[in-house]
């Protein structure tokens, strides 16, 4: 066990709990450890954004970093729980897996999914990180981001398949295909070869991005025809996943999206797997 770690949150926590800032002779006799033991921490969670000091007597207090960080945690929680109705109708219509997906930086988080009973299927677990310029759940999110957004992928654009987009341009092309259509479509893998795939992103109360639901499956199977069909029951997914989170406006946020929608141009589809 990590001693140093241990008595730094030990020290959150004590900070946590306090109804007033803290000095270093106060911590550290709660913590019985020492005073320079404690002002080393206290330092050191300052540098991280953990802790301010109040003037004038050097006394210390949490911000609101690791409110954030629970927020974050929560809200996560909160989306799987809402949104696993309907990933299970999804599951039912397509009969494929189904992923939901944060954003995280450059990647992809999935947070939930559920399992095609086929026995070729795409292989994924909670927890993993991907690409999320490679990903349908990732275009999906990132049609709902700034355009600039996509400059921090620069450094990391590389080929991981035949179809991965590698440029800046190929990218911003498929965003804008994907703010048009209201969904993100695959034909192809763009991270692991033989993956199709279509993904909508979820908006919360306020209009904000909180994930995508997406489902994949072996492009031997889920050919266009079947992601221009399935992306209707996507869409309808994500639109039930928000209005239970409180979103209400959804002509705004889903202005692009078409009842039936039409297939992204042949010549563009061909080579582009997102």
């Amino acid at each position: 066990m990590d001693k140093a770690f241990t008595k730094g949150l030990r020290l959150l926590e004590a900070l946590a709990l306090s109804e007033q800032p803290r000095g270093v002779t106060d911590l550290a006799g709660e913590l019985k450890l020492t005073k320079s033991n404690v002002h080393r921490l206290l330092m050191t969670l300052q540098s991280q954004g953990y802790v301010r000091q109040i003037p004038p007597h050097s006394t210390y207090e949490l911000t609101t970093k690791i409110w954030a960080l629970g927020s974050h945690v929560i809200h996560r929680m909160d989306l799987i729980n809402v949104a696993r109705p309907a990933m299970t109708k999804l599951a039912e219509i397509t009969g494929e897996t189904i992923h939901l997906s944060v954003l995280e930086d450059t990647d992809v988080v999935y947070v939930d999914k559920i399992e095609s009973a086929h026995h070729i299927r795409a292989h994924t677990s909670v927890g993993m990180r991907a690409p999320a310029f490679t990903m349908a759940t990732g275009k999906a999110m990132l049609a709902h981001m700034p355009d600039d957004y996509l400059e921090r992928f620069r450094p990391h654009l590389r080929r991981y398949t035949e179809t991965t987009r590698t440029t800046i341009k190929e990218l911003r092309e498929d965003i804008e295909l994907a703010r048009a259509q209201g969904y993100s479509a695959v034909l192809h893998g763009e991270w692991r070869e033989g993956i199709a795939a279509c993904a909508c992103a979820i908006l919360g109360r306020s209009g904000e991005l909180v994930g995508a639901i997406g489902m994949s499956g072996p492009d031997t199977r889920v050919k266009r025809k079947q992601i221009r069909e399935y992306s209707v029951h996507v869409m309808e997914a994500a639109r039930t996943i928000g209005a239970a989170l409180g979103y209400s406006n959804r002509q705004t946020a889903y202005s692009g999206v078409r009842s039936a929608p039409a297939d992204p141009p042949p010549s563009h589809q061909s080579r582009r797997a997102p």
